[in-house]
């Protein structure tokens, strides 16, 4: 029997099935792996009741009983949970995954009040979701009747994969198999799936063929529209209505670990008639989905955030620069990256190893002769005495032991936490089901800042998780072998030897630089080359369940590697709890990142733990940051950084950030000017590339490391900003990084756009993406109503492109070593006066008020203030100081909110407003006049300076007046 659940959280509506199991009904196509649902005969509604929130009824398949429950939990958030009553299917443990919990009856209803209502049919059964007050096609959202559907059969669109056909949309609900189908409107706007490096972009492809997004984390180096290490089955839609020019924008969470196909497409089928599609194919688990109402796309995802929690609170220092290489082969040349790095003054804030600190590559060791540990301690301890950070890696397995004489405890100790189906070869992988996991790895983390490695926060990979065997090894594995059972590159007999990307040395000769004699070397000789826009694309569940296949599930997703258990834990596993790896491949990143996180909480207490992990799944913002894994050293890879960054906004784990200069391959210096200038505004700024690789450290060019100096120092300058979008994204969930239409929602042209993207919502990035130019196009959106500034010259940019059309894309000077940056109209910005080498050093200057006014002479702007390392309980604040700044014309008022008793040190020692129409006679503070020496105005940029303020933060409230 199937359970139909439906609740209104906002409007949570969720639906149930369950009871006995359904008969099975996949008929076979023996010319396909999978299996053909066209004779499904789909579900009956019937034995409606009503609730307080929502209904329950049971659902029928020819003769055994299911049931529905639908309730509303919130005006913005409808939930609808598809299970069996027998609670036999794999469903997230509570115990690790927080999830929102169902009213009680004595909470008021919101059943006719909620954003959102849910819609049914009975026979067959069938719902769809509307938007309350809207009327036609754009008041549904999600629409699983199949008169709204293709007709079916629909061939497939790749005719060797005959997985690429729709035979049919009915609901299915099998122990391995379930499959929910949603009519979307023609080529809408979808954002989200994945993790993926798309070939579309941001927005997602749902034309013909579309797009195929397979949830199965993967250790890969970032291929094109395959699945990679993370598995999110979230997306945004945004429709623009072109009558009303008006906007909206919804959400769908599939809250499932199983592994999934996702489809989005548009089928062509013979009568003519073109629907989009969304079709999930999954594996297993149930069908969990929660529907957010928006309506704006920021609104889409801080209701998210209510549904898997916001973001783990950012210590300040994790907003500096990162180096870190695969190749630094002792601590001898680390330390000499610190101080090449001081000696060039390009700030360095964290210093990283890669696996080259281990002892036989074993976790929570250091090499003795390599990285000895009283030496690191040392070496450690002055980076913290000149405000410095050191972050190690920690790959996901545990080496065996070879011998009985072999000693290594965090093996020997946490021989109960893993069990004998995890190990493969010569490695183990921790089963943190097992209840004393936390603790087991807590112990050894501890063990290894005690034996000199004092790291400040951890870089968490291979934890896909990733095997370099393929499934279960461990019968009749030799392990005493502890060789690397792969070459690596830079071994001796795997150098890495191409060329920078468009570099020809018959042209150019062998040097690599990015000019030869004063002419570009990118593309020399080859009047064919050129960067295209876009590449090619080409319950304890089953390990309680008789009669399932672990090994191969009657349909094959689409996984890159093929079979589901290659270059990864068998699927037939069997964690603690009798869970086994079918079912929770996806969620062992997730599970890591949590048990570090808590780990660190023990260690560090009272401080806010950094991770930065690979392998990541909804909530796992709340314990780590992200980076986007193994890039290229290639234009299309930095282009695709910006995507990726966006994505996990949505995702809500908002601290990511690319591989900068590219980590496979070998990069040039024009690459790694341009990445080191866009890096510097995405949250996690590190550079990082592969063993054998040339060396990209920012110093090792002279344009790299000027460039690199600009740009970090605006990066720092900006850190009051950061801190303050990073709040608001752990208070509620707000993303800190934006494409352009979440702020300008109703131009269309914007909907497509990731080459360009908003630092919050008044820092506009314009990154050059292509070599050998010395400008870039892009848009300043918003039209007459906005005026956008450049940030460095703060001279007003005309909106308007040479046609003189508003909304239209406008060229940009960018030479070498310039990356456009502009600052929206209306916008009150809260800075550092003087930013210093390291996060800390900044943080202890004068702070400045960077005012740009808007057309009637307004701004507006908030600030959040704290020690940027103390870590809140659960769901509080720590102890802070929020300012607010409103602007009106010819005056400034602040006023602060202090929790906690918090006290700012510095005062504000600078304010510039821009936007002044003219030079003011007098300026006043706190009702006294000033002298007329302590201000200035620049007419051609209509510019007010006043210096020398200290204005205390700490009053309760202050102005600062010009007429």
């Amino acid at each position: 029997m199937l359970l139909l659940y439906w609740l209104f959280p906002a409007s949570l509506a969720s639906v149930v099935l369950g009871g006995s199991r359904p008969p099975k009904v996949l008929q076979v196509d023996p010319g396909a792996h999978s299996l053909n649902v066209s004779t499904c005969p789909g579900y009956t509604l019937t034995s409606l009741r009503n609730l307080q929130h929502g209904l329950t009824a049971q659902l029928n398949l020819a003769g055994p009983s299911a049931m529905l429950l639908a309730r509303t939990l919130q005006t913005s958030r409808l939930h609808v949970n598809i299970f069996d009553t027998a609670a036999r299917q794999f469903t997230l443990p509570s115990t690790f995954f927080s999830r929102p919990t169902p009213p009680s009856d004595s909470t008021p209803s919101l059943v006719n009040t909620s954003d959102l209502v849910f819609n049914y049919e009975s026979s067959p059964f069938a719902f769809w979701i509307t938007r309350r007050g809207q009327e036609g096609s754009d008041a549904v959202l999600f629409d699983t009747r199949q008169a709204s559907l293709p007709s079916a059969p629909v061939p497939a669109y790749n005719t060797s994969d005959s997985r690429t056909a729709f035979d049919g949309f009915p609901l299915v609900f099998e122990d391995q198999y379930l499959q929910l189908t949603s009519a979307l409107p023609l080529n809408t706007n979808i954002y989200g799936l994945g993790e993926a490096v798309a070939a579309s972009g941001f927005r997602r492809d749902i034309s013909v063929n579309g797009t195929l997004q397979t949830l199965w984390a993967r250790d890969i180096g970032d291929p094109v529209d395959e699945n990679l290490y993370g598995s999110h089955a979230v997306y945004l839609e945004h429709r623009l209505n072109t009558s009303t020019n008006t906007s909206s924008s919804h959400g769908v969470f599939l809250n499932s670990a199983a592994g999934a196909d996702i489809f989005l497409a548009t089928p062509q089928i013979s009568n003519g008639s073109e629907t989009s599609l969304v079709q999930y194919r999954v594996l297993g688990g149930t069908l969990d989905l929660y529907f957010l109402s928006g309506p704006d796309p920021v609104n889409v995802v801080e209701q998210y955030s209510e549904v898997v929690g916001t973001p783990a609170w950012v210590p300040r220092w994790g907003f500096g620069f990162h180096l870190c290489r695969w190749g630094y082969t002792n601590l001898s040349e680390t330390r000499e990256q610190v101080e090449n790095m001081r000696a060039a003054n390009v700030p360095l804030e964290v210093m990283w190893n890669d696996i080259d600190l281990y002892h036989s590559l074993r976790d929570f060791t250091t090499d003795p002769v390599s990285f000895p540990g009283d030496q690191m301690r040392d070496f450690i301890a002055n980076l913290t005495a000149n405000n410095q950070h050191y972050i190690p890696i920690l790959d996901a397995a545990i080496n065996h032991i070879a011998n009985n004489t072999d000693v290594y405890d965090p093996f020997t100790r946490g021989s109960e936490h893993y069990t004998d189906s995890l190990i493969t070869r010569s490695q183990v992988f921790p089963d943190w089901f097992a209840p004393n996991a936390e603790g087991w790895w807590t112990e050894a983390l501890s063990n290894w800042t005690h034996g000199g490695v004092k790291f400040s926060g951890l870089w968490l990979d291979m934890n896909e998780v990733s095997s370099f065997c393929d499934g279960s090894c461990g019968t009749g594995a030799d392990l005493s072998n502890t060789s690397v059972p792969v070459t690596l590159p830079g071994d001796p007999d795997s150098p890495v030897t191409d060329y920078p990307e468009g570099y020809n040395p018959t042209i150019s000769g062998p040097s690599g630089n990015l000019t030869i004699n004063g002419t570009l070397t990118y593309g020399a000789g080859d009047s064919s080359i050129g960067l295209s826009r876009r590449t090619a694309k080409r319950g304890l569940g089953a390990g309680g369940e008789e009669g399932v296949d672990l090994n191969s599930p009657p349909y094959a997703i689409h996984n890159g590697f093929g079979n589901l258990s290659i270059h990864t834990i068998a699927t037939n596993s069997t964690h603690f709890g009798g869970y086994v790896e079918l079912d929770t491949h996806n969620v062992w990143g997730y599970m890591e990142e949590r048990a570090t996180n808590l780990a660190l909480r023990t260690l560090q207490p009272g401080n806010r733990p950094f991770l930065i992990s690979r392998s990541t799944f909804p909530g796992s913002g709340r314990w780590s940051g992200h980076w986007l894994g193994d890039n290229y050293s290639k234009w299309a890879y930095m282009r695709y950084s910006i995507q990726g960054v966006l994505q996990f906004q949505l995702f809500q784990i908002p601290m990511v950030g690319a591989d900068t200069c590219g980590f496979a391959g070998n990069t040039d210096e024009e690459l790694c000017n341009r990445w080191m200038q866009l890096s510097a505004f995405t949250p996690f700024f590190r550079n990082h590339n592969q063993r054998g690789a040339l060396s990209q450290e920012p110093y090792r060019w002279d344009s790299v490391a000027n460039a690199s100096r600009t740009a970090i120092a605006v990066r720092y300058s900006l850190l009051p900003y950061w801190s303050t979008l990073f709040a608001n994204a752990s208070i509620r969930g707000t993303p800190p990084i934006r494409p352009l239409f979440f702020e300008f929602p109703n131009q269309p042209e914007l909907f497509g756009q990731d080459e360009q993207f908003l630092v919050g919502r008044d820092i506009l990035v314009t990154p050059v993406l292509t070599p050998n130019v010395s400008s870039v196009t892009g848009f300043l959106p918003g039209g007459d109503n906005v005026v956008w500034r450049d940030w460095y010259t703060h001279a007003a940019v005309n909106s308007s492109s040479e046609d003189g059309t508003s909304g239209s894309s406008v060229s940009l000077d960018a030479p070498l070593g310039h990356i456009p940056v502009h600052i929206r109209s209306g916008a009150a910005l809260l800075l550092h006066a003087q930013p210093g080498y390291t996060t800390a050093e900044t943080a202890a200057s004068p702070y400045a008020l960077l005012v740009a006014l808007d057309k009637d002479g307004t701004a507006f702007g908030t600030a959040f203030v704290d020690d940027g390392e103390t870590l809140p309980a659960d769901g509080d604040v720590p102890p802070s100081r929020t300012l607010t700044f409103i602007v009106e014309p010819g005056r400034l008022t602040f006023s602060g909110n202090a929790t906690g008793g918090f006290i700012i040190p510095q005062p504000l020692g600078r304010l510039t407003v821009l936007g002044v129409t003219s030079a003011p006679a007098n300026v006043s503070v706190g009702g006294t006049a000033l002298q007329a020496g302590n201000w200035t105005y620049d007419t051609s940029v209509q510019r007010l300076t006043v210096d020398g303020l200290q204005v205390d933060f700490n009053q309760a409230s202050s102005t600062v007046e010009w007429a």
